[in-house]
């Protein structure tokens, strides 16, 4: 395994961070054979370029999936994401804009069946961060700007995906652990993640008669463009070293989970969420 126990310092001016800027590199690489548990398969993943949105495009790939991978405006990560994709032998759909808004977010569906014919599994994983310690500080700009990304984008897309989605479809809500134990820092964006907490478990009660599961996944300390597209440099190096494990976990760590609940092997996960998050024990 190759785990990265040491982050040296650095930071980039720009939310959505960029993954080919990272040093070192987050390790997105699945670690076994695909068996085709996802053969056939069509999935959308918002956030899809890099990360973990990055890591699950590959690991679906690998399985079988074809994939529509949409973000917002980091061209390079996505046209490395595809390539990534199609060395595992599968086919992906680059479609870029603002989730936020919902004539997007419903034409990123569209072009997806479009593209490939069916949906079957939606991703919505796509987020933005900024560090906000003091409340009074916090603008309104940017606190609309963190609920357009990682709730009004869930939801939109999530309406735009169910006329498509068939019995046995699954919706994969990316959470986090600050949803659970909260983040002085970070007010706004745990706060979004708490919503995301929340529609998850309500929209797999409202679909479970269709045959359509909703779970979440909540990650904890992972190293991906998040980290330093929002924390100062001095604050990046030795990331991740608090939780019992002592480390960062990996995106090719936190895409097993959403393997594990897009495919039948999840079938009786419903409205639950994973926290593959070092060993924090939280809620569930």
């Amino acid at each position: 395994m190759n785990e990265i126990t040491d982050i040296p310092a650095q930071s980039q001016d720009d939310m959505p961070a960029h993954e080919h800027e990272m040093d070192p590199a987050p390790d997105y690489t699945p670690r076994h054979p695909g068996v085709g548990k996802l053969k056939d398969k069509v999935a959308l993943i918002t956030g899809g370029d890099s990360g973990i949105g990055r890591a699950i495009a590959a690991l679906f790939a690998r399985e079988g999936a074809k994939v529509a991978i949409a973000y917002y405006d980091e061209d390079t990560d996505a046209r490395r994401t595809a390539e990534i994709v199609a060395e595992e032998g599968s086919q992906a759909l680059l479609l870029p804009g603002d989730l936020g808004d919902k004539a997007t977010a419903i034409k990123a569906v569209e072009d997806t069946v479009a593209h490939f014919g069916r949906l079957d599994i939606l991703i919505n994983n796509a987020a933005m961060q900024w560090l906000d310690a003091d409340l009074t500080d916090l603008d309104e700009e940017t606190l609309r700007r963190t609920f357009d990304s990682n709730v009004m984008a869930y939801f939109f897309c999530t309406q735009a995906a169910l006329p498509h989605l068939r019995e046995g479809a699954s919706i994969i809500n990316t959470s986090s652990v600050n949803a659970f134990v909260g983040n002085g820092a970070l007010v706004a964006y745990s706060s979004t993640r708490g919503a995301v907490l929340a529609f998850s478990r309500s929209m797999a009660e409202q679909l479970a008669d269709k045959g359509i599961r909703v779970n979440t996944v909540a990650p904890g300390p992972i190293w991906t463009p998040f980290i330093p597209g929002t924390m100062p440099a001095d604050k990046v190096e030795g990331f991740g070293k608090g939780v019992p494990l002592g480390r960062p976990g990996q995106p090719w760590e936190v895409a097993t989970s959403y393997l594990f609940l897009a495919s039948s092997d999840g079938n009786y996960f419903n409205g639950q969420t994973l926290h593959p998050n070092g060993g924090a024990i939280v809620g569930a």
